[in-house]
């Protein structure tokens, strides 16, 4: 099967399973309540999932696993290419989770690391996309690891796109707002009822609940939490116990330097840059007044509400 129609499918399936995600999540909410445009829905849509998952790709594939493909001979090491694809798709996904659990779990006990995983925790409602809020540190380093052994050992071209597809469609499950029992099953595969434990703000969790998609690790290496309650619904409940920028690229800096964005308010340049996203927004929506009804007006007024109660610090 070619390349092109692999990734063809893969974006199908993964295109219908959020559709089964979102559905899912308005019949059997974990969280009831939750609105499909909650705070931060289009940070996370549009600059995390869309442009930084395109320019991080050419990034991580382009200028760091490729240069270490031409630079490095791997073919005596090469063998895993003649194994049956799914196989080959098995050894990459234990291997990465087993990293990826360990990884997690250093950031949560590193004052520098945990700078590049603090955004992942910020949302105070959690949902199918929140698992898309991750720093550009951390997905350098993650899918590097990920996907670079996968190139450099030589497995068959198969393997990138449904090991991508099996992690996009996990993310999805484990962040989304649903309500489901995984009985035994539990104790293997991670589930939203351990990893929504993992978002909230309690300090139980805090070092609890790291696996992604095998909680396997977290029963095996005794991290597990889970007192068979739910968080709570307050916005407390959730996300991380200080104030965090909404920005994108606020976000980011925050990382670098600790700021107090109400304080940066004062000054008019900062304001001019806090208002450029409400503001195209209503432009966009007096524009496109039929669009009303497919939920767009909405998304703007929670923009414009957002930049409000931050400037008048309710």
């Amino acid at each position: 099967m070619s390349q092109e129609r692999i990734l063809t499918i893969t974006s199908i399936i993964l295109a219908c399973w959020a559709v089964i995600i979102i559905t899912w999540e308005r019949l059997f909410p974990y969280r009831k309540g939750l609105p499909l445009f909650r705070e931060g829905f289009w940070v996370d849509l549009v600059w995390y999932t869309i442009i930084q998952s395109f320019v991080l790709k050419i990034v991580i594939f382009d200028y760091i696993i490729a240069p270490l493909q031409h630079h490095f001979d791997w073919s005596r090491f090469q063998g895993v290419s003649n194994w049956p694809v799914a196989l080959q798709v098995l050894l990459f996904f234990v291997m990465h989770d087993f990293y990826i659990y360990w990884f997690h779990r250093f950031q949560h006990s590193n004052k520098f690391f945990w700078r590049t995983h603090e955004a992942h925790h910020s949302g105070k409602e959690v949902d199918f996309l929140s698992g898309s809020r991750s720093h550009i540190v951390e997905i350098i380093i993650n899918q590097t690891i990920e996907f670079g052994p996968i190139i450099l050992l030589g497995a068959s071209p198969e393997v990138i796109p449904i090991k991508a597809l099996i992690d996009s469609m996990y993310g999805m499950f484990i962040h989304g707002n649903i309500r489901v029992k995984m009985g035994k099953l539990k104790y293997i595969f991670n589930s939203p009822e351990l990893h929504l434990w993992h978002h909230a703000n309690y300090r139980e969790v805090f070092h609890a609940n790291f696996a992604t998609k095998l909680s396997l690790w977290d029963y095996l290496f005794g991290t597990v939490y889970f007192p068979g309650t739910k968080p709570g619904n307050k916005p407390e409940n959730w996300g991380l116990y200080y104030d965090y920028p909404k920005d994108y690229f606020l976000q980011h800096a925050f990382s670098v330097k600790r700021f107090d964005e109400k304080q940066l308010l004062r000054h008019k340049w900062f304001r001019w840059y806090y208002n450029l996203r409400p503001a195209f927004i209503r432009l966009f929506v007096r524009r496109k007044k039929p669009l009303q009804d497919a939920g767009i007006l909405p998304a703007a007024i929670i923009a414009e509400k957002e930049t409000e109660a931050i400037q008048t610090g309710t």
